[in-house]
């Protein structure tokens, strides 16, 4: 079972890679500044695997959208945070993330805004887990998301 479901999870992230591209276009137009492309080899790519308490689900999902546009436009090493639920479940949040290096998602997880949220929904989350990825195609990532 947990093969399928990391099976799920890997495809999640090949048919979500498109509107992370979509998200890092308009960061990138906001920014104005020159694309930068990033070593595939040292990406971070992370699947957060949340589950929320259904009474706090608005609040969480308004919460999760505003970290992640604002993480993206903000900080240069953030490729991606792209949060969305399950179609059966509201409560069951995927947020695929993807940063430049370690060194990216160390400041991330830093920021104010950042911790912002993070504290905010502390007690809306009712299971979080962190599952890093590797790549299929860890050299096409450099045509797929440039910032």
């Amino acid at each position: 079972m947990k093969r399928i479901i990391i099976a799920l999870m890997g495809l999640i992230v090949m048919t979500m890679m498109t509107s992370c591209n979509e998200n890092k276009a308009a960061a990138t137009e906001v920014q104005q500044e020159e694309v930068k492309v990033y070593d595939p080899a040292k990406m971070l790519v992370r699947l957060s695997v949340i589950e929320v308490y259904p009474e706090y689900l608005d609040e969480y999902l308004a919460a999760a959208a505003t970290v992640g546009g604002e993480s993206v436009k903000k900080e240069p090493g953030v490729i991606c945070i792209y949060p969305s639920h399950l179609k059966s479940d509201k409560c069951q949040i995927r947020v695929l993330e993807i940063y430049r290096d370690q060194e990216a998602y160390q400041s991330h997880i830093a920021s104010e805004h950042f911790q912002t949220y993070k504290q905010g929904t502390l007690h809306m989350v009712k299971n979080l887990e962190l599952i890093d990825m590797n790549p299929l195609d860890p050299e096409a990532m450099q045509y797929i998301f440039k910032k």
